[in-house]
């Protein structure tokens, strides 16, 4: 595709695509292609003018702008890899709508007051009134005294008055008000059911008693696809086979699993929390889940922090008070202006608008570090937090740990146990099981399905069966402990040598030890920095809890500056920890990618998981980030603790200034004219200062050039 620029600057350019007319799905399909290239960060396109402003993720260096050139001319509407990567609501239509609705009011405002005779405005001006009074009159039918009333009794006030222009100007105000307040509602709930739909790619597809990875677009109605325990469901279905113990409140709102037998229907998002089943599926790729989704978020009070909470209330707390000053300032002045002052200014609009387009600018912005967050109130929570708690593997160490020797015993040789070990870890999202499975292919090892039955042990392992021998993997407190596996007498010294610095997973076959698979998992390069980072922005406590051994632990804690470590850890020592903490009067955040944190994520005052993790991990947790870098909990601190300081901030001032117009109105300095534009201008400002960036706007380029420099 060919392409004009227009602008360049360091680490930016601005093209344009020299075509007539842009669709919006054309330039969805351009935005999201260009998105998806790693050497950008940032991109917008433009459909009204065909530009598109590109960030990369350097400094704009010739080698990237090769590339960008080689993306584009590969590029067509027509692709189905472009089409793939569009979302199933990109939020531009929703956003056009709305800039067409602020726009048609607006010049009709602006066409009224110019062409319409003034009897004719002051009609109209009464029509559009009984709307307001409406609302004003049901709220005291109701025994409440709320902003309505206020709003209603502002606007009566200046028609008895026969001031129509002040009734008039509130009225379209109000009107503005409460179109930005439902835009930024319903794109909170578009930005967020966007970041929670499913990112699934490949499924277990079942062919002939075999089990076949395979592209989820090549999924139709009528397949048959397997799900396991921490499976994500990727499509809405039937159980015709097995049982499952389901986790659907993301869909239902049910806070217990769901036991899901033959002829049970499950839905897409959901996850298996325990059991296998066969689904046939009855919806292709996106059939109906967004929708779903939606629904979920807006019944959900998780969108709100508590200081937005307090502040939603403040506004309607304050309103009795705005009455009686106004009927004492009659009273005492007989001025109907100074008593009509009271009433043209309310802390309302500005709360209920600035609140809520804080928030969804936070999360807004997160997205652009590729962290997802599900609310403002788990944003809250991470910037009051004293006590920051890790898992170990995948999370302080890399996500991509290794495999670096097999050691076989009993007779078994090494090929043949990692052909065992893969072919039961394959199920699994786990770091250390991709590690295996990533071993055996490099090895050049096929490992097709052999056994039955598959059973995910919480924090411990894998048991199956193989040709009518029970077959385990796991740690050496499931194996040996649990499991009585038997190690054979003249085995026992190379158990006892298998390296200490080393993780190890062991493979037992009908009660014997076949195997130990030892696993480098080396710490991250950023992690002590990022630990350090954590306690200047004001943790506390920052501690690791695994269900490695006491050894491995140790020498990952004394590369940190861990104020507290514990080995050996199962999901309720975890679990156990964390309300340690809480009775001792701390907030806490956890972060984690697997199974067995999923209890941990859930009792936190925010979960953090990884995004290569386990899906039931994403699936409790409140916050998801990347697992490329862990200086996105840098980032995700940083803005959380902008984002409440700039509500606490908006919060001051809405208060200073209303206020201050109210006495100004009650001195006689201001008219209730002046008063209202006054205070409906400020509610504007405050609500655009709202939506621009909390961090700097280098702060996405220079974060990716100093990871690229370390």
């Amino acid at each position: 595709m060919r392409y004009i620029v227009l602008h360049e600057s360091e680490g930016r350019i601005r093209i344009r695509i020299p075509r007539y007319r842009m669709s919006m799905r054309e330039a969805d399909l351009l935005e999201y292609y260009i998105r998806s290239k790693p050497f950008v960060a940032k991109v917008k396109v433009y459909d009204c003018t065909g530009d598109a402003v590109i960030r990369f993720a350097g400094r704009g260096r010739s080698s990237e702008k090769q590339l960008l050139k080689e993306a584009m001319e590969s590029f067509s509407y027509q692709s189905r890899e472009a089409a793939a990567l569009v979302p199933e609501h990109s939020g531009r239509e929703l956003d056009r709508k709305f800039q067409e609705q602020l726009a048609g009011k607006i010049l009709w405002r602006v066409f009224k007051r110019l062409l319409f005779p003034a009897n004719v405005q002051n009609v109209l001006t009464i029509i559009r009134s009984t709307k307001f009074i409406y609302q004003g009159l049901s709220c005291l039918a109701k025994g409440r005294i709320e902003v309505p009333v206020l709003d209603a009794t502002a606007i009566t006030t200046s028609m008895l008055r026969s001031d129509f222009g002040t009734a008039s100007s509130v009225m379209f105000l109000l009107e503005i008000g409460e179109m930005l307040e439902e835009w930024t509602h319903r794109k909170s709930v578009n930005d967020l059911a966007d970041a929670m739909s499913l990112k699934i790619d490949r499924v277990w597809k079942r062919e002939d008693d075999t089990d076949v990875l395979t592209d989820i677009r090549k999924i139709h109605p009528g397949d048959h696809i397997v799900v396991r325990t921490s499976n994500v469901i990727p499509l809405d279905g039937k159980v015709i086979n097995g049982e499952a113990s389901v986790n659907q409140a993301a869909m239902t709102g049910e806070s217990v699993p769901v036991l899901k037998q033959p002829g049970g229907y499950v839905y897409a998002g959901t996850v298996v929390e325990d059991g296998n089943c066969v689904i046939e599926v009855s919806k292709a790729v996106g059939g109906g889940k967004y929708d779903r989704i939606v629904q979920t978020i807006e019944e959900s009070e998780k969108l709100k922090s508590a200081t937005e909470e307090r502040a939603f209330h403040l506004a309607d707390r304050l309103v009795p008070f705005s009455l009686i000053g106004a009927a004492l300032t009659w009273l005492i002045t007989r001025n109907v202006n100074k008593a009509v002052s009271f009433l043209m200014v309310d802390f309302s609009c500005a709360l209920k608008l600035s609140m809520p387009l804080s928030v969804l600018s936070a999360i807004r912005e997160a997205s652009q570090f590729d962290i997802s967050a599900k609310g403002g109130k788990f944003m809250e929570a991470i910037a009051v937090a004293d006590t920051i708690i890790f898992d170990k593997t995948g999370t302080l160490t890399h996500a991509t740990p290794t495999v670096v020797k097999v050691t076989a015993f009993d007779g078994m040789s090494e090929r043949e146990a990692l052909r065992l070990a893969a072919c039961l870890e394959e199920h699994y999202p786990h770091s250390v099981a991709n590690a295996v499975v990533k071993e055996a292919k490099n090895r050049g090892i096929r490992h097709d399905e052999m056994h039955s039955n598959v059973q995910y042990v919480v924090a411990h392992g894998i048991a199956s069966e193989v040709d009518g021998k029970k077959a385990l993997i796991g740690s050496a407190h499931f194996v040996f402990e649990d499991e009585h596996t038997v190690i054979a007498p003249e085995e026992e010294e190379r158990v006892k040598d298998l390296p200490g610095e080393y993780s190890h997973l062991y493979l037992a076959l009908d009660g014997r030890l076949k195997a130990a698979i030892s696993v480098f998992d080396p710490l991250r390069e950023e992690a002590a920095q990022v630990v350090n980072e954590l306690y200047d922005l004001g943790f506390k406590r920052v501690c690791m809890m695994t269900g490695d051994n006491e050894r491995t632990a140790s020498a990952v804690a004394g590369n940190l500056n861990l104020s507290e470590y514990r080995a050996e850890a199962l999901p309720e020592d975890k679990v156990a920890f964390i309300k340690e903490e809480h009775a001792a009067g701390r907030k806490v955040v956890m972060v984690g990618d697997g199974i067995n944190d999923a209890p941990a994520l859930s009792e936190a005052d925010a979960g953090i998981a990884i995004s290569d993790g386990a899906a039931i991990a994403r699936e409790i947790s409140d916050v998801t980030i990347s697992s490329a870098d862990l200086h996105q909990l840098v980032i995700l601190r940083k803005l959380s603790l902008a984002l409440m300081d700039r509500i606490h901030r908006n919060y001051r001032f809405i208060l200073t200034f209303n206020g201050t117009l109210i006495g100004l109105g009650v001195l006689g300095v201001l008219t209730p004219s002046s008063s209202s534009l006054l205070h409906n201008v400020s509610t504007i400002v405050t609500g655009v200062r709202s939506m621009t960036d909390l961090l700097p706007e280098d702060t996405i380029r220079s974060e990716v050039i100093s990871n690229e420099t370390a």
